[in-house]
């Protein structure tokens, strides 16, 4: 099983800096929902739902078809050139295109006054796409600390700016009346939105040792190829985004009162932030887990590991969501009081992002058998799921019907993936094995949740260490009998 611990060493590299740099960025969450209001605050969140999705866009599958047409073709140096090049026209294409109508799409999304912002977001997200390929490059070439540490460069620079604008410069102006250099005081949270794109244009000249090799060259062939294969997994992005933030971008539209709308947007983001344990490890587990998965494809042994991974990678999984919702209490303290009323939909956000990195795991039955277009069609029943659930819910349950709808979505994605992927590529998952990991996890949720109203904070505290305990003994004693009697047959 040296291909597990080759695994397990790259996510926790790239996990050990992805979540301190993670971690670090999210700070920025109490800082935020504290100098901001429900409304502004929720103002960020609906421009960074538009950026996720846009990224997938101007990306359009060429990160995971770079990773499958360098492992088809070792050594061809143009997979990664003609990848590099094809984005840097498209990006300036795209740039280029929104300078051009920046104020009408402005107005068309209610931000008149402000058609600045959408400029701000056509150059970051230009440069995010610029970028991505690079740093597929870096996982590809197994170089996590050169990855790492320009990932965390830019979340470094990102914050160190939030923090001039936000704290140092209005405190400046207060006390001492002088206003400190590009501080004006008038821009509100465009000072958040600008200090993410001078983080993503610095980010560039760090990689300029892999942009270089776009001298290499461009070739038509593998580009039609890389389209062919890309394409698709563009679709399914798109529609990943779709699931991800469709509530938060239409959420304002679809309640009767804009601000409320905003506010509850605001809500909602802050308490999805809560998820961040899962959200960064599934993260850090994907940047070493695409190439890996790729990589042990003609190993002969490569299904047994791939069900073997599902194992562990739910069980950290489950423990995260224990973590987080048996001490909320404590988690809660990350955003600011006045968005406490949404932790309620924590738990529901939680195991949805369960859902997700389970379907993330699953997912390599069609891009390992080159039926792209099959996951394709996945990601569309998911997206008309979360549009017409968003819909119909967001009217009647506000943020709340925005939570289920989230679950739901990812629930039947995985569950369709499962099914179809055991019919065109099987892999022996162990499901009785899970179901029960996630059986053990909800009865220790829903117990301890009876529990706390008769204990004190201290002893409700303890019970739940005890939880955890108990989850990971039981987990890791079945993992062990597991793994023993695998190895005797």
């Amino acid at each position: 099983m040296s291909a597990l611990k080759k695994l397990a060493s790259q996510t926790v590299v790239y996990g050990a800096s992805h979540i301190l740099g993670r971690l670090v960025n999210y700070l920025l969450v109490p800082l935020q929902t504290r100098v901001f209001n429900p409304n502004e605050y929720g103002t960020i969140n609906e421009f960074y739902s538009y950026v996720t999705f846009f990224i997938v866009l101007l990306t359009y599958g060429m990160e995971t078809a770079f990773f499958r047409f360098a492992n088809k073709e070792p050594g061809n140096a143009k997979v990664f050139s003609t990848a590099l090049i094809s984005l840097i026209g498209s990006s300036l294409l795209f740039v280029g295109l929104i300078g051009l109508f920046a104020h009408p799409i402005a107005g068309a999304i209610h931000y008149e006054q402000h058609h600045e912002y959408v400029i701000y977001f056509a150059c970051i997200l230009s440069l995010d796409a610029l970028a991505s390929v690079p740093f597929a490059y870096l996982r590809q070439q197994s170089k996590p600390l050169r990855f790492a540490l320009i990932k965390n460069t830019n979340i470094l620079i990102n914050i160190l700016l939030n923090l001039y604008f936000l704290l140092l410069c209005p405190y400046v102006q207060q006390t001492k009346g002088v206003s400190l250099p590009f501080y004006s005081g008038q821009i509100g949270v465009g000072y958040v939105f600008v200090s993410n794109l001078a983080a993503s244009a610095l980010t560039l000249p760090l990689l300029f040792k892999e942009i270089k090799l776009v001298s290499n060259g461009f070739d038509a062939t593998i580009w039609k190829q890389m389209l062919t294969y890309g394409v698709p997994l563009l679709i399914v992005g798109l529609g990943g985004m779709i699931n991800e933030t469709l509530d938060r971008a239409i959420m304002k539209y679809l309640l009767p009162d804009m601000n409320e709308g905003l506010r509850q947007v605001g809500i909602y983001g802050a308490n999805y932030k809560l998820s961040i344990l899962i959200t960064m490890f599934i993260q850090a587990y994907r940047y070493a887990a695409e190439p890996f998965f790729f990589s042990q494809s003609a190993s002969e042994d490569s299904r047994k590991v791939y069900a073997r991974v599902m194992n562990y990678f739910v069980i950290i999984c489950l423990f995260i969501f224990l973590l987080v919702t048996l001490y909320i209490d404590v988690f809660k303290y990350f955003i600011g009081p006045g968005f406490w009323e949404g932790l309620k939909i924590v738990p529901v956000l939680l195991l949805a992002n369960v859902c997700l990195g389970v379907y993330f795991n699953l997912s390599i039955w069609y891009k390992l058998s080159d039926q792209t277009n099959k996951g394709a069609i996945i990601s569309i029943l998911g997206a008309a799921i979360t549009i017409v659930l968003n819909i119909w819910w967001i009217p009647l349950y506000g943020y709340e019907g925005s939570a289920w709808a989230t679950f739901i979505c990812y629930f039947a994605m995985m569950l369709i993936s499962y099914v179809w992927g055991q019919k065109a590529y099987p892999i022996p998952y162990q499901t009785g094995r899970i179901a029960g990991y996630t059986i053990l996890a909800m009865l220790l949720f829903l117990l301890n949740g009876q529990l706390q109203q008769r204990l004190s904070d201290t002893a409700s505290h303890l019970l739940s260490g005890a939880m955890l305990i108990a989850f990971a003994g039981v987990a890791l004693l079945f993992e062990r009998k597991n793994k023993t009697v695998t190895s005797r047959h």
